[in-house]
Parts: C-alpha cells; structure tokens; sequence
C-alpha cells in the first residue's frame, strides 16, 4: 500500500512537471507560480543529493531526480517568458516598451531562489532530511495550492494553466497526505498531525483551483 501511494504520488507530479513545460512552451507564459517553483527547485535539488546521500537508491529519491530535472525544464520557461508578468512604469528608464526591466527581473527571480535554498536548508539542518523533506514539502505545497488560485485571477484566467496539470497537483498531494498523515512513513513513523491537516488544506485550494479551471472550460 505504501509503495502504491509513492507511486500514485511520484507519477502524477512528474505529469504536473511535463504538463508545465509543455504548457509554458504552448502558451509562451509558466505554468507553476515562481515562489512555490524556486521552492521546489531547492526542495528537489537538496533532496536529491541528502536523500541519496542518506538513504541510498529508493523509489522516491529518484523521483526527486526525475522531477529535479522537469524543475529545470519550468524554470526556463519561467525566465523566457516569465518577464511580461514582472511589471514596471513605463516612465522607468530601465523599462523597456512593454514596461519591463530584464536586470529587475533576473535579479529578483535569483533573490527568490537563493533564498528558497537558505529556507529548504534551513528545515534539514533543523529537522533532519526525513522530517525536514516532509515538513518542508506539505507547507510549500500548500503555498503551492493558493498561489495557483492568486495566478489564475491575476492572469485573468487559465493563460498558462490546465485542468490536467490541477488534477494531478490534487492527487499528488492527496496520496502522500494519506500516507505521512496518517499511516506514517519515513520520518513520520506514526504519521504526522502536521502533515495531515497541510495536506486536507491542499486539498481544499487544490479543488477550488480545478473548479476555477472546470468553469473557464
């Protein structure tokens, strides 16, 4: 059951990450906001390295490797066609005709990665990579969950965004949820309160985001 679970989880996100690319190719836009994006980068990127580090080859440290790798893939299309969205005046000298500054940009999307390392590094060094890798993944996810809502009103819609991609975000998280949250894996032997309720509340904005999207259908 356990396994099943890791699976249902690991699939279902890399098919949020490839739905991404090829969404943000299609629609020349980024499918996952940028803060919870730089987070996952650094999730991923650390978890992939302490989580072989300490446990060795196991079915979710390759799909951290796996979903690294797709991370990568989404935070080119972010910095190709994620400048539109960083407005500016059009009376800045550094703005150019769509009121845009690529040096604002770059510098302050690098800002929001550097520091979602510090952050990531931050919960391992505190809670270890078992406990740190959940904590860490639940509270981002949620964070996750809402700022897909702040997208699709900011944007005026579902530019750069689809059902399929929501779905699979939805039940990506629920599996894991059921998992750490209530029969207990990993760090979380017992499962975990924490998780548990981060994980009902990603649920809640997960649903509210595909209704959003059922409707614009």
């Amino acid at each position: 059951m356990k396994v099943i679970l890791t699976v249902i989880s690991g699939v279902c996100w890399t098919v949020v990450y490839i739905e991404g690319i090829r969404i943000g190719f299609r629609d020349k836009s980024y499918a996952i906001p940028f803060y919870a994006l730089a987070l996952n980068f650094a999730w991923e990127l650390l978890h992939t390295i302490f989580g072989f580090r300490a446990n060795g080859v196991t079915v979710q440290n390759i799909f951290n490797a796996v979903w690294f790798t797709f991370d990568v893939g989404i935070l080119y299309t972010y910095f190709k066609y994620g400048r539109k969205y960083f407005l500016k005046r059009l009376n800045d000298p550094s703005a150019d005709a769509n009121g845009t500054d690529k040096s604002a940009f770059v510098a302050w999307s690098v800002l929001g990665i550097i520091t979602a390392l510090a952050v990531e590094y931050s919960f391992i060094k505190e809670f270890g990579v078992a406990v740190g890798a959940g904590y860490s993944a639940f509270l981002q996810n949620l964070l996750m969950s809402i700022l897909f809502i702040g997208m699709f009103f900011k944007r005026g819609g579902s530019e750069g965004q689809s059902l399929s991609l929501a779905i699979n975000k939805w039940i990506g998280t629920l599996a894991p949820t059921i998992l750490y949250g209530i029969l207990g894996e990993g760090g979380f032997p017992h499962g975990s309160f924490l998780i548990l309720v981060s994980g009902i509340c990603c649920s809640v904005f997960d649903l509210i985001y595909i209704r959003l999207l059922t409707r614009t259908q």
